[in-house]
C-alpha cells in the first residue's frame, strides 16, 4: 500500500527542511557532548546527566526520523497558483460563524502543518473538509462533538498575500 502523501505549503516545507538541519548539525552536537561530559563523571549507572542525555538524543533522532518520512512523502502546494474561486488546500478562506456570529479566517493546510491556535486547519479536519471545494457565499454545516456548527464563506484569499 501507498504510504499517504503528506501535503505541505512552501512554508510549512521550509519549516520542516531548517528544523530537520537544526536537529542534525546542532542539536546532535550539543547532545553528544553532554554524553561525552556525564561519560566523564564516571559511572553510568546511577548517572542522572547520562541518562537525561541519552533520552534528548533519542528523542531528536526519533524527531529526525519523523521529518524523514514526512519530506519523503511531501508534495508541496504552490499557494501562487492556487485558484481562489474554491477552496483548497493553500488558500486562506474568511468565515463567518452563523452560530456564534463572529468572522473567523483561516488558512487550509495539509494535517502535517495544521495549527489551529495559529489560524491553520487541516485539509482533514471536519471543518477543513466541509470548506474544500466550496464558494463565496456558501453555507457549510459542520458536526463537531457539541453538535451542527455552521459557518458562511466570505472570502478566498491567496495565503501568500
Amino acid at each position: 500500500m501507498a504510504e499517504k502523501k503528506n501535503i505541505l505549503t512552501y512554508e510549512g516545507l521550509r519549516q520542516l527542511e531548517d528544523e530537520i538541519q537544526d536537529l542534525k548539525l546542532n542539536q546532535r552536537k550539543s547532545v553528544a557532548q553532554k554524553i561525552k561530559e556525564a561519560r566523564e563523571q564516571g559511572d553510568l549507572s546511577e548517572n542522572a546527566e547520562y541518562d537525561a542525555a541519552k533520552d534528548e538524543q533519542r528523542d531528536i533522532e526519533t524527531r529526525i526520523e519523523e521529518i524523514d518520512k514526512i519530506l519523503k512523502n511531501a508534495e508541496v502546494v504552490v499557494e501562487d497558483e492556487v485558484d481562489v474561486n474554491v477552496i483548497n488546500i493553500g488558500c486562506r478562506v474568511k468565515i463567518f460563524d452563523m452560530d456564534y456570529n463572529e468572522d473567523l479566517e483561516y488558512k487550509l493546510v495539509g494535517s502535517t502543518e495544521a495549527n489551529s491556535l495559529r489560524g491553520k486547519i487541516s485539509n482533514e479536519s471536519p471543518l477543513g473538509k466541509e470548506l474544500i471545494g466550496k464558494s463565496v457565499g456558501d453555507v457549510v454545516k459542520v458536526e463537531t462533538h457539541a453538535g451542527s456548527m455552521h459557518y458562511k464563506i466570505l472570502g478566498i484569499l491567496k495565503s501568500n498575500l
